[in-house]
């Protein structure tokens, strides 16, 4: 148990930055389910549509550092292939 004054408001600080991160964290997930979901219906601009509506989410993540920035751009561009691809195969 901390015995301090600031440990203590280390700890409140903390699980305020915990809570925040664990809510941006589920809303990325959202919107990345959106996505997956978009895709795996076949349907090429409503894939196109949730991936822009995600883009910017997932930025404000990297950004307040809940996920790496790498990891945000590698999802981003595979997720991004996976649809160009979606509209290859719908051509063909």
């Amino acid at each position: 148990m901390a015995n301090t004054a600031s440990a203590r408001k280390r700890i409140r600080q903390t699980e305020k930055r915990t809570e925040r991160n664990r809510a941006r964290r589920s809303r990325v997930r959202s919107f990345l389910r959106k996505v997956e979901l978009a895709i795996a219906g076949g349907d090429k601009t409503v894939a196109q549509e949730a991936l822009r509506a995600a883009q910017p989410e997932m930025q404000r993540a990297a950004d307040k550092g809940v996920f790496h920035d790498n990891t945000v751009a590698r999802k981003l561009s595979r997720l991004s292939a996976r649809i160009k691809a979606l509209g290859a195969t719908a051509q063909a």
